[in-house]
């Protein structure tokens, strides 16, 4: 049989887009650099895991009920959260993590010769997907590691459907205040759907930090992103979420694929929700892990870009691809940013003292 005739079967967009390439697993990684234990600090996960009544929920899932299919639209868990955050449950729609939302969003609104405006060095994904699914993403360089408004705004025109800010930024760790989001609504005038990533929200204690909910009642066109697999620590069973007026959820609802939220994630994400203490815990590890190791790195003369979130990122003397590979064999895993666009910068996960001060050692020996 021939083979299929792919320069005619495949898209020009899809063709020039690389595939993402993830690492390997932990246990192949140990044997290929030679590391007994590896402390992974490269994608933000929670040191201290989930929320204890999430961790008792997974000790006690009754294996049977792998059998049967879970909720389609997460009922549970949208009852859950618009009890929280006092709206409709029919503003919330969940998704198999942050990723598959913004995949439904862009589905939602996009057709052919459409395009978003986002960072050019922010969370990829928005980009990644747009790009994949045959849409121009617009790129706009950070100003002072920030998302720039006056320069998202030159960029729209009357193509432009969604415009998506990460805030807190991932990986700079900068936001906008409330002030500034509201001004940026107020120009944009419900033209576009602006899409606010709030991944790290949790991790904020800035008070100027926006109550993106109470803005939605003013402005319709704002969708607000969240996840349980940061500051609630269940990245391995993916699930996210978006918020936002009844009317926008409803049309974004037609493109999600439903049954995709697993219901080990819906059932753990119930019982993580209200988890306040955890929260606190959790925000204090980080603040402490933030001293130990700026103040290291202030020693050995390292630039560090440090905002809100779990994460800094350090300049370094040296390439970033490197220096990973050289952490690796002292069991030490961080995120090489030269593909967010930050050549010869790492990114770390700050987690617990003794992670720290092992990741410390590490880059001392190796720098």
């Amino acid at each position: 049989m021939n083979r299929p005739a792919f320069d005619h079967l495949v898209p020009e967009h899809v063709r020039r887009f690389e595939a993402y390439i993830p690492s390997k697993p932990d246990d192949e990684l140990r044997k290929l650099y030679g590391c007994a234990r590896l402390l992974r600090l490269n994608n933000n996960e929670n040191a201290l895991g989930p929320p204890p009544a999430a961790r008792e929920v997974i000790r006690r899932w009754p294996p049977p009920q792998a059998a049967i299919y879970p909720s389609g639209d997460a009922f549970h868990l949208r009852q859950k959260l618009a009890a929280r955050f006092d709206l409709d449950p029919d503003q919330i729609l969940v998704g198999n993590g942050a990723n598959e939302v913004i995949s439904f969003v862009i589905k939602a609104f996009c057709r052919e010769g459409d395009n978003i405006v986002t960072a050019d060095r922010t969370f990829a994904v928005y980009e990644w997907v747009a790009e994949f699914s045959g849409f121009e993403a617009r790129l706009v360089p950070l100003s002072d590691f920030d998302f720039d408004a006056e320069a998202m705004l030159s960029r729209i025109d009357a193509r432009t459907k969604i415009l998506f800010v990460c805030n807190p930024n991932n990986p700079t760790g900068t936001y906008w205040t409330h002030g500034a989001l509201e001004d940026f609504l107020e120009r944009v005038g419900g033209r576009q759907i602006v899409v606010v990533d709030e991944a790290y929200c949790e991790f904020v204690e800035a008070g100027d930090f926006p109550d993106t909910l109470s803005l939605m009642a003013r402005y319709p066109n704002l969708v607000a992103f969240r996840t349980f697999s940061k500051m609630y620590a269940l990245a391995g069973l993916r699930i996210g979420y978006l918020m936002g007026d009844r009317e926008v959820v409803d049309i974004i609802r037609r493109t999600c694929v439903v049954y995709s939220v697993n219901a080990l994630a819906q059932v753990a994400a119930v019982a993580a929700a209200d988890d306040d203490d955890h929260v606190r815990r959790t925000r204090d590890m980080v603040a402490r892990g933030k001293v130990q190791v700026r103040s290291a790195l202030e020693a050995m003369g390292l630039p560090v870009v440090c905002g809100e979130g779990n994460f800094m990122m350090i300049r370094l003397p040296m390439s970033d691809s490197l220096a990973y590979r050289k952490l690796m064999q002292q069991g030490v895993m961080v995120r090489t940013m030269t593909g967010f666009r930050f050549p010869n910068y790492i990114r770390l996960t700050i987690g617990e003292t003794p992670a720290m001060t092992a990741f410390i050692e590490a880059l001392s020996a190796i720098l």
